[in-house]
């Protein structure tokens, strides 16, 4: 059985070129201080970044279940990188931005529709769950490596706080879709090992799970565990409460350039 896509199928969306253009003219202006405004150079910069990191998640499932045997990936325009293309646009790429507009969550986004009943085998059902949040995973690890290799002399301040504002977000999403919640890659991880009594039982709350995590996190005490959880995964990789602050803030553009005391003033370690 074939599990490569055709030329056409695998060739990489225009939009998602794009997105990688903007990202790239965007950094630019940030290092540069191009820009009139900082703030929008950072928005651009984060936002771009954070869509095509959700596009490499859902491409990460789409070319795992690709090689686990549904053939038909190739034929939805999932290995494109088309942001478009995607079942749950609205979940994967709409919902997720919006989530970081408001509050700074990396929000995990719906999968990409696989014909599970193709794949033979648990372990590779797991991986297809597995190769989404493990790329953000990834992600996450080369913006923080600025950080965790201390090679952050003569880098602008405005971009170190816009990489630390984007490692935020990549941490809180693989944190976040690890869940064993049902709708999440967390659940579809452990589904296949679970017995068919207990996945038929669980199915009718999948459309749900996503609601649900978002509404335990407006619990005060959840989401302060939640975030100290993260902090401390940023700090072991040399990110400070201060760096995600003042990125968060530059992020907000349109509440006006925040006064950011200068970083040589401050011991940041």
């Amino acid at each position: 059985m074939a599990t490569q896509a055709t030329r056409g199928e695998g060739r990489v969306s225009p939009v998602f070129l794009a997105l990688v253009a903007i990202m790239a003219v965007s950094i630019w202006a940030v290092w540069t201080d191009y820009s009139a405004s900082p703030g929008f150079a950072v928005f651009l910069f984060v936002v771009s970044a954070w869509i095509v990191s959700l596009c490499l998640h859902e491409y990460a499932h789409a070319r795992t279940a690709l090689h686990g045997g549904d053939i038909t990936i190739g034929s939805k325009g999932y290995l494109t990188l088309n942001p478009l293309k995607y079942t749950h646009a609205l979940l994967s790429i709409v919902l997720p931005v919006v989530f970081v507009i408001m509050g700074g969550i990396g929000l995990p986004g719906g999968a990409v529709f696989i014909e599970r009943h193709r794949i033979r085998g648990r372990w590779k059902h797991s991986l297809i769950s597995a190769a989404g949040p493990l790329t953000n995973l990834v992600f996450a690890v080369v913006v923080t490596a600025p950080f965790w290799l201390h090679a952050l002399d003569g880098v602008p301040d405005n971009f170190r706080y816009a990489l630390a504002f984007l490692a935020l977000l990549e941490v809180t999403a693989t944190i976040l879709n690890l869940l064993p919640v049902p709708g999440l890659d967390g659940y579809g991880i452990i589904e296949p090992w679970l017995s068919p009594k207990v996945r038929r039982q669980v199915e009718p709350f999948a459309p749900f799970g996503l609601l649900a995590v978002f509404g335990f996190l407006w619990i005060p005490e959840v989401n302060h565990a939640f975030f100290d959880m993260v902090d401390a995964v940023l700090r072991a990789l040399g990110i400070t409460e201060w760096d995600t602050y003042w990125g968060q803030e530059l992020f907000r553009f349109w509440q006006g350039t925040p006064e950011i005391p200068p970083l040589n003033a401050l011991d940041l370690g």
